[in-house]
């Protein structure tokens, strides 16, 4: 009788030590889970402002070629992210950039975020701790976009754009750990390296 008592006593302290060691298990995996989720891969897609018109001179509008690369744009990187697409637009508050965001952040039901283009490294540190393991647009001008770029740690060989250059998407992936890759692309009516007829 008294050996019995002893042999469930031993089986009952192995089963709560085989549930503790679960339990411990269990939440190292729920916490490992969780630190590798919070430390994902921060995407950042730049693009200079679609083609402009002439007038205003201080706020251009976009012009028919330029209305014609925003929605491209959009179609482009409407399903860029499989899961679950964009998660923020920024542009500067200039019309042309704005312009250029709206068809995409309409599709996505996202609101622009305004940021000030003179100010590219405080806006980059904003952006990258705001919006850790997620895929931002970003639209901007041919003159701030490098240095945009160059802030967030990627490539500062970014070639300088040219006043025509519109197709440009450039890609920022920015690992919780290791290096950052920029990749370029080209969207919407090819880049010739001549001004268009007025």
């Amino acid at each position: 009788m008294g050996k019995s008592k002893s042999d469930t006593e031993r089986r009952r302290r192995r089963r709560q030590r085989r549930i503790q060691v679960i339990i411990i298990y269990t939440a190292i995996a729920v916490g490992l889970a969780w630190f590798f989720e919070s430390q994902a891969t921060t995407t950042v897609i730049f693009v200079r402002h679609a083609e402009k018109t002439a007038e205003p001179a201080d706020d251009p509008l976009l012009s028919l070629a330029g209305q014609q690369r925003a929605v491209e744009l959009a179609r482009q990187l409407v399903d860029a992210d499989v899961v679950a697409g964009i998660d923020a637009v920024y542009a500067t508050p200039h019309r042309r950039t704005v312009d250029t965001a709206q068809p995409l952040a309409d599709a996505l039901g996202l609101p622009i975020t305004s940021y000030d283009a003179a100010d590219t490294e405080t806006i980059m540190e904003q952006i990258v701790r705001k919006h850790k393991g997620k895929i931002v647009l970003v639209v901007g001008h041919s003159n701030t976009l490098p240095a945009l770029i160059g802030n967030m740690g990627a490539s500062k060989k970014v070639p300088l754009i040219d006043e025509y250059e519109y197709d440009n998407i450039y890609i920022v992936s920015i690992p919780w750990f290791g290096k950052t890759k920029t990749i370029r692309l080209r969207y919407g009516e090819p880049y010739v390296r001549t001004a268009p007829e007025s």
